[in-house]
């Protein structure tokens, strides 16, 4: 847990790796808001490519990718016919973990990927352990029966409470089943997407 918190430090930024403590007083980022290690509230200049690689890093944390998936979702936005920033934000939004965290099926990308992975969410009916799968208008989400007791997925009634899903999301929160009516659109992403676009072109 500390790793995820000096990655928040060391990035400047709330990456919400830790579920609801990053949005208390406890998170990591509110309490010690500058870079861990030694001499690091000395101030010191930062390079175009420094802005660049440090935005691109809080994506990649943020929506727990490896450097490879990155550059693979930047090539597929960098052929499409929309502005690759917004096409690379629908790549990332359309995985499968992040749609079960956009859902709020969970509180976090990170417990939501565990639960992929573990093979507690099904995907149209059918159990599924790959959290980067991509979904696709009209797929749904819905929790596998053997799971509904596990102790991550039992707070979700309570969450449901005060959720509401994006526009293009359908939750159902009776049967705890989620629809995706339409592409990511209208994201309020924290992340400079130009930024992350210009460092892949370099």
């Amino acid at each position: 847990m500390k790793i995820l918190e000096k990655r928040e430090r060391a990035l400047g930024a709330k990456l919400f790796l830790k579920a609801e403590r990053c949005s208390s007083g406890k998170c990591a980022a509110v309490k010690r808001p500058y870079k861990p290690g030694p001499h690091t509230k000395s101030f010191r200049k930062v390079s175009e490519y420094g802005k660049q690689l440090s935005e691109k890093q809080k994506v990649r944390f943020s929506y727990i990718l490896t450097e490879s998936q990155m550059r693979k979702y930047f090539k597929k936005a960098d052929t499409s016919l929309e502005p690759t920033h917004e096409a690379f934000i629908k790549e990332i939004e359309s995985r499968l973990d992040n749609f079960v965290f956009r859902s709020g099926f969970v509180g976090s990308r990170r417990i939501a990927r565990q639960l992929v992975s573990h093979g507690h969410i099904l995907l149209n009916g059918r159990k599924t352990t790959t959290p980067s799968i991509d979904v696709k208008v009209g797929d749904r989400i819905s929790i596998r029966p053997e799971s509904v007791d596990h102790p991550v997925l039992k707070e979700m009634e309570a969450r449901f409470k005060n959720f509401e899903p994006p526009a293009w999301i359908k939750l159902d929160k009776e049967k705890k089943t989620a629809e995706m009516t339409s592409k990511p659109k209208d994201i309020d992403m924290p992340f400079d997407m130009d930024l992350v676009v210009n460092y892949y072109l370099r």
